[in-house]
């Protein structure tokens, strides 16, 4: 698993690859809550090269976006890959996130 980074103005990009599962969740959101502490309120997950998401992994994503909704800021995903989508589906994840196709649309929601 690799959790690369990068700023955008003020939003944070965040491309995890490859798994998110409860071999590697913990740390994956010590990390995130990390970039959280330092300032970062406005959070894009580009989940372009996620794989595969374990119910570990959906945690950490209520954990980061509850924890920015409680900072007054935002989390946006996209990019999902049809598999991941649909763990993301049935889990009743996308009736409670934001999500967008694109990058840019996320970026845009954010602005």
């Amino acid at each position: 698993m690799n959790l690369a980074t990068d700023k955008i103005g003020e939003v944070l990009l965040v491309m995890p690859e490859g798994q998110i599962n409860s071999a590697n969740a913990a740390g994956i959101e010590a990390d995130l809550m990390a970039q959280i502490d330092k300032g970062a309120q406005k959070v894009v997950l580009d989940l372009g090269r996620l794989d595969y998401i374990s119910s570990a992994g959906l945690r950490v994503v209520l954990v980061l976006a509850k924890k920015l909704k409680q900072l007054s800021g935002s989390l946006v995903l996209c990019n999902i890959q049809p598999q991941v989508r649909e763990v993301f589906d049935i889990s009743g994840f996308l009736a409670i996130l934001t999500v967008t196709d694109t990058r840019e649309q996320a970026l845009q929601k954010l602005a």
